[in-house]
């Protein structure tokens, strides 16, 4: 007898890549299960806090007069809220330029036990209407002839 025909073959090999495909997509999803880093605001922490330890984005508005430097120069404290709730953060590094108090934040990080939740990263948010610094002092008249100029 003779061996399997070309058309049964071609059906052997599809539903081989395709249980090799959908094997591949299964093994990744499992492997990023822990690196998923879920966004929450303040509201959110508070009323349904996270698992300590666990990767999430706290993302809010930075309250004013919060902002408090350790000793070491290098350590910060500061409150995050969102006009309903507030979330005291702790972030060792080196700030973005563009986080001041009353700025938006996204802190990535984990929720101590305490209910502190301690920073990796920040990224400092501005509003829609930023301005460079060196345009700051500047006329609406003269920031677009400078505009125009650089073009």
């Amino acid at each position: 007898m003779s061996a399997i025909k070309p058309k049964h073959q071609r059906l052997v090999l599809l539903t081989i890549a395709l249980v090799a495909l959908i094997g591949a997509g299964l093994l990744a999803a499992w492997a990023l299960r822990n690196q998923a880093a879920y966004f929450y605001v303040p509201a959110d922490i508070v009323a349904d806090p996270p698992e300590a330890g666990r990767a999430v984005r706290l993302g809010g508005m930075v309250e004013k007069g919060s902002i408090k430097t350790a000793p070491d120069g290098v350590t910060i404290d500061f409150v995050v809220e969102d006009g309903k709730a507030r979330v005291p953060v702790r972030f060792r590094g080196i700030t973005p330029d563009l986080f001041i108090e009353g700025s938006g934040v996204v802190a990535e990080g984990r929720m101590e036990p305490g209910g502190r939740f301690v920073a990796d990263n920040l990224l400092a948010k501005h509003d829609e209407n930023y301005v460079p610094r060196e345009m700051a002092e500047m006329t609406k008249a003269q920031a677009t002839a400078t505009v125009a100029e650089t073009r």
